[in-house]
């Protein structure tokens, strides 16, 4: 929540806020932003044909702002139990409220970890290249950042904006490239103004500030003090060392936060229409990807600028692989978003078991050791021998991009005929592939605890893969999540 602090008691860097607004009515800068606690959240099941109440991990009795809500009582209560079941009930609702905002509190203080840890602003020299021209805190270690700010090939672009990683932080940047008649500036200046924070799920709220303040350092260079301001604000209050540093959401806030909001942790803000935009640019190819993803490969994306729209890919290729099942995924490498990369990350790279990161150097794709999946543009390609036959799609994921278009089709229809906008093409998204991860896990596991652990065709299909065309990526997922135990019929290892 966006607030005025007593320790900058003149924040020129806050926006005003409109004269024009209703009487009473709550201006949208002044509001609290999206968050893992408010969110959207649907009234209903979502969208159509998802189901979601009854799937592994979702709200359960006590939620009070999706599908789950508090168990009806049934029409069969002997009526000389009416007033015990109504002092239930209100008991109910009381412990329900009380967790509600154990919850809200929870998040809130969480939340209060993820601020920011410095601010910067980098430049484009005619002479020298990309260079750090101004920064606090001034002891900070920013070496390599100005590289981030300011993709390669950005010169061909007015505006951009870049998610990176650094170090134990995750950094936003926005750029902005102006003419200028200037013979030293050979006619063009070029900045980035950025910040970095322990965790990218809340960096999306400066992004407005970022692209007002690099604007002004173009008009006014070295016009500083918003940028001062800014960072006496919102700096962070670090832990005693600064290597324990947050970058996700805890783990008990976890489930609460999937049964909240329905959103993966990474939820960082994009435009409308980004998660259409990703199903349009890659079509049937996002079904290779949700598998690769899956399986926790390196994922490199290449394109060139701009960088911001690329960004928003490595976000959408990490929605992909959400799973709200407890206990799963514990062994496997955490599936983690570098954003964008430049050689100046190929060190850091060399040494990750799983990633998804973007780049806009050519160069990375001569560096086969780096990725296990190379995608260029829409052309998903691998090196590796053992994934060739995975970018072949399956009869069952067909049918699945199917039945997702269609799940489309109606929410747009419900949309324009009935005005209905309780849930959007982002959760639908979201949740078409979670619900599909935990169908997956959920039936792994029951085997796994049957008395006979053998995964047979009908399994294979209770689980919405092909038995045949799904049977090496089957075989991978059970080898990296650790389901040793199960065994896999003949007929369907030799169909």
């Amino acid at each position: 929540m966006v607030e005025r602090s007593d320790r900058a008691p003149l924040l020129d860097w806050e926006e005003v806020p409109s004269a024009e607004k209703p009487d009473g009515a709550t201006p949208a800068k002044d509001r609290r932003p999206s968050s893992p606690t408010d969110s959207r959240a649907p009234s209903g099941c979502s969208a159509p044909g998802f189901g979601w109440s009854g799937a592994p991990g979702g709200p359960t009795a006590g939620d009070t702002d999706g599908c789950g809500g508090a168990t009806p009582a049934t029409s069969g209560t002997p009526a000389g139990e009416d007033d015990g079941l109504r002092a239930g009930n209100e008991e109910h609702h009381a412990d329900a409220a009380e967790r509600e905002a154990l919850l809200d509190d929870m998040m809130v203080k969480w939340e209060e970890k993820d601020q920011i840890v410095s601010v910067f602003v980098v430049t484009f020299n005619t002479r020298t290249g990309n260079m750090l021209e101004w920064c606090l805190p001034k002891d900070m270690d920013l070496e390599g950042v100005e590289f981030k700010a300011i993709a390669s090939g950005s010169h061909r672009v007015t505006t951009d904006f870049i998610y990176f990683r650094k170090g134990s932080y995750f950094g936003l940047a926005c750029f902005a490239n102006m003419p200028v008649e200037s013979t030293a500036e050979r006619g063009a200046r070029m900045k980035s103004v950025g910040i970095l924070s322990p965790s990218y799920t809340l960096l999306y709220r400066y992004m407005g500030f970022l692209e007002h303040q690099v604007r002004l350092q173009l008009q006014t260079p070295g016009h500083y003090s918003p940028l001062e301001a800014f960072y006496e604000d919102k700096r962070a209050v670090l832990p005693s060392g600064g290597d324990s540093v947050v970058t996700a959401c805890p783990a008990n806030a976890w489930g609460a936060v999937i049964n909240h909001s329905m959103h993966p942790e990474m939820k960082i803000t994009h435009p409308a229409g980004c998660m259409s935009q990703f199903i349009r640019f890659f079509g049937e190819q996002i079904m290779v990807l949700w598998k690769l993803a899956l399986l926790r490969r390196r994922i490199l994306i290449f394109s060139p600028p701009p960088v911001g729209v690329v960004c928003y890919r490595v976000y959408c290729c990490c929605c992909l692989a959400n799973i709200s099942i407890p206990g799963i995924g514990v062994v496997v490498p955490e599936f983690r978003p570098f954003f964008y990369v430049n050689v100046a990350d190929i060190s850091a790279l060399e040494n990750e078991l799983s990633y998804v990161a973007c780049t806009t150097e050519k160069i990375f794709e001569e560096k086969k050791d780096l990725y296990d999946v190379y995608v260029d543009n829409q052309n998903v390609k691998t090196c590796r021998d053992g994934l060739k036959p995975l970018l072949r799609l399956s009869a069952a994921d067909r049918e699945k991009y199917r039945k997702l278009t269609e799940q489309r089709q109606m929410l747009l229809y419900s949309q324009e005929e009935n005005g209905d906008c309780a849930s959007s093409e982002e959760d639908l998204f979201i949740l078409f592939f979670l619900e599909q991860n935990n169908r997956i896990f959920q039936t792994l596991s029951e085997v796994a605890g049957s008395a006979d652990p053998t995964l047979t065709q009908e399994s294979v299909r209770a689980m919405g893969l092909d038995p045949h065309g799904d049977r090496l990526f089957l075989l991978h997922l059970l080898e990296i999540y650790g389901y040793d135990t199960l065994m896999v019929s003949e007929q369907l290892c030799c169909s």
